[in-house]
């Protein structure tokens, strides 16, 4: 546990650094983002061969990149000897492990449930502990009402709450949560990252609600340049100052549910102004083969993000 405090306070210090850091080196020159790669972006739910996470770990180097975000469902197992190979793993191949992508929902009336899914949310806490991963993506969930991701696409993130009950309802057990996790990330090191992701991460006063009302420096965003379907740029500008992790996507091929065109240039130039200095993390979600695409995407981004 004393290990553990020393490594919370050094996380924390760390944190306010990559909210608001100063983007300038010693010769008052931007000092360019370094590159990671999601682990999602070759396997995408439906390579079985590129499913493996020592097999991305291997690409991820081979192409260049700088870091890597693992997708805690594409793990085949958790336990903790598999996840220290995989640490190892990329500490040989020179990649920074950045970030750890996990799945939870708290749009529940049923309290049973909500608590089973903060108990989620602490393993995959000490999980991203035991990998020395600095941030961990978090979501609000979804009410469950669309019937499928499918539909909830064709409603661009859109759904009806549960009925008898509200947004109201909603924010007060997702605020809940996170201020119990909140406590919980603290003592591991591990800054979760609220996504703009669907339920109430749809907009950045969504995100923005639940992180305020927790207070936390343990509770920040992660920001997907892909999840404002409507003028993405003075979206991403609201959550920038709060942000530890940019996931940064790209659809060449066209895209499955919908393809943006984002303009990185202009995205890079947004995070530069709100002082944010830490990685970008691809994440690939077109129909191309990523293994020709993701070379491409990381090219692009080491222009946008390099100046």
């Amino acid at each position: 546990m004393q290990r553990r405090a020393f490594l919370s306070t050094a996380a924390a210090a760390a944190a306010a650094g990559m909210v608001r850091a100063d983007p300038s080196g010693a010769a008052g020159k931007p000092r360019p983002n370094r590159i990671g790669v999601s682990s999602y972006s070759f396997w995408g739910f439906k390579r079985d061969d590129l499913r493996a996470i020592d097999v991305c770990l291997e690409h991820a180097a081979r192409m260049g990149f700088d870091g890597f975000e693992i997708l805690q469902k594409q793990l085949a197992s958790t336990d903790r000897g598999e996840l220290m190979k995989i640490k190892r793993r990329a500490f040989l191949l020179g990649l920074d492990l950045t970030g750890y992508s996990t799945h939870q929902g708290f749009l529940s009336p049923d309290a049973a449930k909500r608590q089973a899914n903060i108990d989620h949310t602490i393993a995959c806490l000490e999980q991203a502990y035991q990998l020395g991963i600095p941030t961990m993506r978090v979501n609000s969930g979804t009410w469950g009402t669309s019937g499928s991701f499918d539909e909830l696409m064709k409603n661009r993130g859109e759904e009806k709450p549960v009925a008898g009950y509200t947004e109201k309802d909603a924010y007060e057990w997702v605020i809940d949560a996170y201020g119990k996790l909140a406590e919980e990330a603290a003592e591991r090191g591990v800054i979760m990252g609220l996504e703009n992701h669907w339920g109430l991460g749809r907009t950045p006063e969504g995100v923005r609600r639940v992180i305020d009302a927790v207070n936390s420096p343990w509770l920040k965003v992660t920001l997907d340049t892909g999840n404002f379907l409507e003028d993405p740029y003075g979206r991403l500008k609201q959550l920038a100052p709060d942000t530890v992790l940019l996931q940064a996507k790209t659809y060449q091929g066209g895209g499955v549910w919908y393809t943006l065109e984002l303009d990185y240039p202009r995205i890079a130039g947004i995070l530069r102004d709100a002082g944010y200095t830490g990685y970008v993390s691809l994440e690939f979600e077109g129909r191309e083969d990523p293994l020709t695409a993701i070379p491409e995407a990381l090219a692009m981004l080491r222009g946008a993000f390099g100046a």
